[in-house]
């Protein structure tokens, strides 16, 4: 019988294992294959022009989720929509990578709760440390550690922005070096869990954009996809203004249109959209109205275009393509730039490899090649140019 122990007793283990596997290795690789799909383009020729044109762009995005997910940014992964290799391919210069922290159970567009969180799990299989498992602002640091770890990796293909002297230093990189600008950010400011110090601390570890709400309601005031619809609440109006004081950026894609209207009277620095559409060309409860998004472009904001359905319907390179013109006709070529939400659980029909192909869709939309490359990053690099510290 002590044979046929050790026999069950390995039997035990070895199905112990396996299923250590299935849920740490496994199960995450799967649902990150599933939820940030690329789709793929059909009716769409790169012709050598718009590969020349391509090549005289300085690439930039305000927004993917690239640190959220279990997979090394610096090598080419089979899943997904970023890694470093594709950023360079796609003609990458500027990226801006946001640190998702909470993400509540049935999270719609339309109203969510925030009493709950499904990332914790997310978390736990994919074995981050066991601090974050119970605290927003670890997740956040976590993210931010993540973000200089590929920095240190990269051979210099990357450099973390902090400043705008960082930012010229790798845009002085030649082709086809292509070294990636990034610049870190938070995609809503609960993770501050309620104290402005901890807005400092983040600065510290280089946090630059500051997301205020995401799905729900928080300590700041309204989500677009919240219960209240209320505006700025005294803590947001603070972390507001000591944003503005360190020179970081405000970001309102999901705060509720008393949000923003909130931020714009408060502060005279310019805002972004980092990744939305516009309303008026794709009406869906993601979107805020026309009118508020040109008082932020009044308010010399930048508005970055969608690249998923929600965002601008038709989720095709030549849909993506439409929504630009709309919001280059409606809110004047400066103010759009790119908004992919690249690795945010959203399908793209390009992954960040495949720019070259937004770029031909641009053309064939009848864009000049001046709207071309300020919309497709020279935008995003003059504003953060303009507005990171010095």
């Amino acid at each position: 019988m002590q044979g046929f122990g050790k026999w069950f007793g390995g039997i035990v283990a070895l199905l112990a294992a396996a299923g250590a596997a299935l849920f740490f290795l496994i199960l995450p690789a799967r649902f990150d294959a599933r939820e940030n799909a690329v789709l793929g383009f059909e009716g769409i020729a790169v012709s050598e022009k718009a590969r020349a044109l391509h090549e005289t762009i300085p690439v930039a995005d305000l927004h993917a989720d690239t640190l959220l997910w279990m997979r090394d940014p610096l090598k080419r992964q089979s899943r997904g929509q970023t890694d470093l290799p594709r950023f360079r391919e796609g003609g990458f210069r500027l990226q801006v990578f946001s640190a998702v922290t909470k993400s509540p159970r049935g999270q719609n567009y339309e109203r969510n709760a925030g009493d709950d969180d499904q990332l914790t799990l997310l978390m736990l299989v994919q074995r981050w440390p066991r601090r974050t498992w119970d605290s927003l602002y670890e997740r956040a640091a976590h993210q931010a550690g993540r973000l200089r770890a590929v920095e240190a990796g990269s051979d210099g293909g990357l450099v973390f922005v902090r400043t705008r002297a960082d930012l010229d230093r790798a845009l002085a990189a030649a082709a086809p070096d292509n070294v990636l600008a990034g610049v870190f950010g938070i995609e809503g400011a609960h993770a501050l869990e309620g104290d402005i110090a901890n807005l400092d601390r983040l600065y510290d570890q280089g946090l630059r954009v500051v997301g205020l709400q995401h799905f729900f309601d928080n300590e700041l005031g309204g989500s677009l996809h919240g219960l209240s619809g209320e505006g700025l609440t005294p803590f947001g109006r603070a972390v507001v203004e000591r944003a503005a004081e360190k020179r970081m950026i405000v970001d309102v894609a999901h705060s509720s249109e008393a949000v923003v209207r909130d931020v714009l009277a408060l502060t005279d620095r310019p805002v972004i959209v980092s990744h939305t559409g516009l309303k008026g060309h794709c009406d869906t409860p993601r979107n805020i109205s026309d009118k508020t998004m040109k008082a932020v472009a009044d308010h010399g904001g930048l508005v970055g275009i969608g690249f998923w359905d929600a965002a601008v319907c038709e989720p095709t390179p030549q849909g993506v393509a439409e929504a630009i013109v709309y919001a280059v006709d409606f809110l004047g070529a400066e103010h759009v730039a790119l908004g992919s939400d690249f690795d945010g659980a959203v399908k793209t029909p390009i992954d960040a490899s495949q720019m070259v192909v937004l770029t031909q869709a641009l053309m064939d939309a009848s864009l000049d090649d001046e709207t071309i490359r300020a919309v497709m990053g020279e935008n995003a690099v003059r504003f953060f140019r303009a507005h990171l510290p010095q």
